[in-house]
């Protein structure tokens, strides 16, 4: 067997600031340092935090008066921040700035008197945070389908935003039928949809092809892994998504002469040297990386964290 390894893979610049901002929260404040939600979606991250002395929570009512807590990188709506501001927490944000983009965009949309149209899944924290950046008159749809039942008070004065991790393929498909539905319907001045997942997105596009099989390292909850998983098998390859190397089914292999690995964009590259390592127990005796996008891609720390943003080579 010959293993290809997609390029680019596994953390974004996005994640790494937001792990870096939960470490250099324990390193200037010792712990505990509580963090609201999974600072991203994958279970290695979180627990190697957590030991270090972060404290993962569902909601601020589980922090103490005057702690410091971190936002996850999701963003969480303008009623949890004014919590925070309320119960004297410090707070460092780690929002993704991409997602921070998108509240942007829909408190200006709201502002111009427009309803709002938001493109995600439901459930999902970055799509709660966005819904939360308004009050009111901003519709969540999920599939195509969602666009026939919308009911919008004024046509003319509608627009949308999408949540940052969706498969660009689905996404375009819902977009056509709002403007075929809404003609008069304004987009954001640049797609939502982030960089990083559409980079990692093409890259198993190039990748599923050549190969018999993508394994895909990521978190169950990660939306942007489970959207890898989907366009390897809309490609008709045979795809699964693993949390890690323990969850290979040796079965898989069977009849298989390649194997694409890919991971999501909150999976660390250990997560993948480890699969790897696995493979080579079970017969692989070539491993090789395909070209792709080179990201250079990094975000500045918030105030009082220092100047530096860490590569996202890590």
């Amino acid at each position: 067997m010959e293993v290809l390894l997609a390029q680019p893979r596994g953390f974004c610049a996005g994640v790494d600031r937001a792990i870096e901002i939960v470490e250099r929260a324990l390193e200037l404040f010792g712990a505990p340092i509580y963090v609201r939600h999974e600072i991203v979606h994958n279970e290695h991250v979180v627990g190697g935090l957590r030991a270090k002395g972060a404290v993962f929570v569902d909601e601020l009512d589980q922090v103490p008066e005057g702690a410091t807590v971190v936002f996850s990188a999701h963003g969480v709506s303008q009623a949890v921040r004014a919590e925070a501001d309320t119960r004297g927490l410090v707070v460092f944000d780690a929002t993704c700035p991409l997602v921070t983009k998108v509240h942007v965009e829909v408190a200006k949309m709201r502002r111009a008197g427009r309803e709002v149209v938001m493109i995600g899944h439901a459930g999902h924290p970055e799509v709660e945070g966005t819904m939360g950046q308004a009050d009111s008159g901003i519709h969540l749809v999920e599939t195509v389908g969602d666009v026939a039942r919308l009911r919008i008070e004024r046509p003319d004065r509608l627009a949308f935003v999408s949540q940052t991790t969706l498969s660009v393929d689905d996404c375009r498909g819902i977009i056509d039928a709002l403007k075929a539905r809404f003609p008069a319907i304004r987009e954001p001045k640049q797609q939502d949809i982030c960089y990083a997942t559409q980079n990692r997105q093409d890259a198993v596009k190039m990748m599923a092809p050549g190969v018999d099989l993508v394994l895909v390292i990521g978190s169950p909850t990660s939306s942007n892994s489970n959207r890898l998983r989907e366009v390897a098998e809309k490609l008709g390859c045979a795809a699964h998504m693993i949390r890690n190397a323990d969850e290979l089914d040796p079965a898989w292999l069977e009849g298989v002469r390649k194997v694409g690995i890919t991971a999501g964009a909150s999976a660390p590259e250990v997560l993948v040297q480890a699969l790897v390592a696995r493979l080579r127990e079970l017969g692989v005796i070539a491993v090789r990386q395909l070209p792709g996008a080179t990201e250079t891609m990094t975000f500045p720390l918030p105030k009082g964290m220092g100047k530096g943003a860490r590569s996202v080579a890590r």
